[in-house]
């Protein structure tokens, strides 16, 4: 599968600027900026899934779920994330591009009341029309169009059907939603290949079929088109500022660096943008402050759920529909189901801004569809509130469950059932913060608000004409203290006037301390978390107009421009092949008063506890070309400690293994060549150059030979300067854990892995036989 993001081992050390996270934010200020000309690099903490590799079965939907809560962290990086806090919780994506990949890509505008509200900075409710702008940029690259009913084969849907019927009897507007999807098969507007939507109804559990206008089909791919470096399976764990520059330390999922307690690595940079969302950059600079950074004391503040409520009319009279496919999709046997969200009632513009709400439909992806029925069934017995009454009709319900039970969730009771998302306006009251240094989520008694009874009557008023029974939100009950799930937090680095109100300025500047109006110099939050209240709507369409107008301004700050043509290219996206990745850890000593030999390097390294040690992971070429290439070619990212060069670990870049080549001075011998930059927290350069010496002269020798690195430290890239010298050896625990490192990696299934480490395994174990043993024999 062909690929947006790179091998962390393209890693350079100094970017214009650094994004954390992939989401409307991130990926908007990838595009622009990189169209700008900066050098920027984009870490995200997710994995990278192109469409046909999101789940389908409830398998595999199983094993992309992570699972947090405020005392307990997951422990696996899935792409649908779930956070249980205390009052709310929250579901949102982790994957490259962010929440767009499981959203249903609604864009809808907020009533204008909403921008009349003092909590907006006066920079924005002055000037509407820079954030008008905003969303006429977004809207051009995200390409928003309503479900095109009763055209292009597109006919009416059996859920928007039944929310006419609701809204007619209701006496409040119906109309179709414009959505982020493609109803068309072409190269789109940068160069990536889209079908039209298939209503497969699957939208929430990632698209499979290329036709969801996700990020990875618009701004990422034109952020790679212009230069930007995406980097995925990185977690950031905070930024400090060093000078004029600022650093951005994290992690890798998958290189196993935890076995051998590793330092986290680091990159530097003029500028970051924090755009992990409204739990990621809250907790970004939570941690930020943990490690120094002076931020307003309103960090945290000001979670909002966005009104978000979900509710069922289960059992209809009539077909709904709205169970989705999966790879039934094509079968004429099921009737289509649409994208997960079509229509709308429109219950805004009330009297009074907070009494509004926006009322949708929506669908229930396929990997879950399979539990819907006894779900149902459990639900509606214990919290159903049956619209209609009577034996008759009890005896009817009946039926339909069984038939559900017996046919399937694609008949039935279940297929009859009506699933509502509603938004309003809470009181935006809710807290993050770090609990012993977890993440937490507090806002006891949300439920509670008066709203929400509100929304209930109209769920129970929308379910009535549908002849459904009313099933509310599992969580919001007496017994579970009226708790709430949202899939569209906001606040928590709210923008405001000063720093006494908020966390960021109007273009997400980030004040620089607790009072006043100073901010940090090239430090930026542009995501859901700056939005300083409940929108009453679906929210990422304003998320993407405040990051458009943000970049303009900043962009011009700095003096550059930034383009908004589609020049007619194709989306540059790589295929890597399967590959071998192990980490390794090397202990020992050197000196810098020794320039010649090793030996003495380490011995006078000992002496005067000059320590090096690395922990590097090392990714191989694609399997075929390592294997046939000579030079066995490897690529290294990790870190090295080394006190006599830097107080503070160093990261590496650049980084070049080569296995088994020939000893240029003596052909006869192989060697390990490792060959590094390394690069300091305050901007300086180190060159490592290392060997071990695989003579095969005994197979005695063999343990020595494979485990002892020879090292030279240079001060220029051309190896002129010799900084010190000294040795690094493996010790047999770490060679036992680093064997447990090694895996394939860029398969998606066990058959390719075991194909990958095949050649891999016998390449190496034939090396050491013909080095070591065949003379024997």
């Amino acid at each position: 599968m062909r690929k947006l993001s790179k091998s962390i081992t393209d890693l350079k050390p100094f970017y214009d600027v650094v994004i954390i996270g992939s989401g409307y934010g991130g990926s908007i200020s990838a595009s622009r900026f990189a169209r700008a000309g900066l050098k920027v690099c984009l870490l995200e903490k997710g994995k990278e899934f192109q469409p046909g590799e999101y789940p389908v079965t409830l398998g595999e939907f199983t094993e992309e779920m992570q699972l947090n809560t405020n005392d307990r962290k997951a422990e696996k990086n899935g792409l649908y994330e779930f956070h249980v806090g205390d009052g709310l919780s929250v579901f949102k994506g982790c994957g490259l591009g962010g929440t767009s990949q499981v959203n249903a890509g609604v864009a809808i505008k907020p009533e204008d009341r909403v921008f009349e509200d003092t909590r907006w900075p006066a920079a924005i409710r002055k000037d509407i029309s820079s954030l008008q702008d905003g969303y006429s940029k977004a809207w051009d690259m995200l390409k928003p169009a309503p479900y095109p009913v009763n055209t292009d084969g597109y006919p009416e849907l059996a859920k928007a059907k039944a929310m006419q019927t609701s809204a007619a009897s209701m006496n409040q507007p119906f109309r179709y939603t414009d959505i982020n999807v493609s109803f068309e098969t072409g190269i789109n507007h940068v160069g990536v290949h889209q079908t039209k939507c298939c209503n497969c109804g699957d939208c929430v559990s990632g698209c499979n079929h290329f036709a969801k206008n996700t990020l990875i089909m618009n701004y990422l791919p034109d952020a790679v088109n212009h230069g930007a470096e995406i980097f995925c399976n990185v977690n950031v764990d905070h930024v400090e500022k060093e000078d004029e520059a600022w650093i951005t330390y994290f992690d890798v999922f998958g290189s196993d660096r935890d076995k051998f307690s590793a330092p986290l690595m680091f990159v530097r940079s003029a500028n970051v943008i924090m755009a992990g969302g409204t739990l990621g950059s809250t907790e970004l600079l939570l941690r930020s402050r943990q490690n120094g950074l002076a931020v307003s004391s309103k960090l945290g503040d000001h979670l909002t759920g966005n009104g978000d409520v979900l509710g069922f009319s289960y059992d209809c009279d009539n077909p709904i529909n709205g169970m989705g496919l999966g790879n039934h999709y094509n079968d004429p046997k099921y009737a289509p189901v649409g994208p997960c969200i079509t229509s709308i009632i429109d219950m805004r513009h009330q009297p009074v801004l907070t009494d509004g709400m926006t009322f949708e439909e929506g669908s229930i992806p396929a990997p879950i569809v399979s539990v819907m029925n006894t779900a149902l069934i459990s639900l509606n017995c214990d919290i159903g509130h049956d619209t209609k009454g009577g034996f008759a009709n009890w005896l009817k319900d009946c039926g339909e469950e069984a038939k559900s039970l017996i046919d399937g969730p694609y008949s039935g009771a279940t297929n009859r059932t009506q699933t509502y998302l509603v938004m309003t306006y809470d009181d935006d009251d809710g807290v993050m913060s770090l609990n012993n240094g977890d993440f937490a989520i507090n806002w006891k008694g949300v439920g509670k608000e008066v709203i929400f009874k509100k929304v209930e009557k109209a769920m129970v008023d929308a379910t009535i004409p549908l002849g459904g029974s009313f099933i509310r939100d599992i969580v919001w009950s007496k017994l579970l203290d009226y708790q709430l799930v949202t899939v569209h937090p906001l606040g928590g680095c709210n923008m405001a006037e000063d720093a006494s109100q908020g966390v960021t300025n109007d273009i997400g500047n980030v004040f620089a301390g607790e009072q006043g109006t100073e901010t940090y110099k090239g430090l930026y939050v542009l995501d859901g978390s700056v939005v300083p209240m409940p929108l009453g709507t679906n929210p990422l369409f304003t998320i993407s107009a405040v990051t458009e107008r943000a970049c303009g301004i900043i962009l011009k700050n700095m003096g550059l421009e930034t383009s908004y043509d589609f020049p007619k290219v194709y989306a540059d996206l790589t295929e890597p092949e399967p590959a071998v990745q192990f980490t390794e850890t090397m202990k020992g000593f050197f000196s810098t008063a020794e320039k010649d030999d090793f030996e003495k390097g380490y011995e006078l390294g000992e002496q005067d506890k000059s320590a090096i040690l690395f922990t590097l992971t090392i990714e191989t070429e694609g399997m075929e070309t390592f294997v046939a290439d000579p030079q066995h070619t490897g690529y290294m990212s990790g870190t090295v400690i080394a006190p006599a060069l830097s107080d503070k670990p160093l990261t590496v870049s650049d980084g070049i293994f080569n296995l088994f080549v020939k000893d240029a001075d003596d052909p006869e011998h192989l060697k390990m060549k490792y060959n590094m930059q390394l690069n300091t927290y305050d901007g300086k350069q180190y060159y490592f150059s290392g060997y071990k010496k695989v003579d095969g002269e005994s197979p005695f020798y063999l343990w020595s030979d494979t485990t002892v690195l020879y090292t030279t430290i240079y001060t220029d890239k051309d190896k002129n300067n010799v900084v010190g010298k000294g040795i690094l050896k493996i010790a047999a625990q770490d060679f036992a854990t680093q064997m447990t490192t090694m895996k394939a990696i860029n398969t998606s299934s066990l058959s390719e892995s075991l194909k990958a480490l095949e050649p891999f395994s016998k390449f190496f174990s034939d090396e050491i036989i013909d080095t070591y043993f065949k003379k024997y024999f």
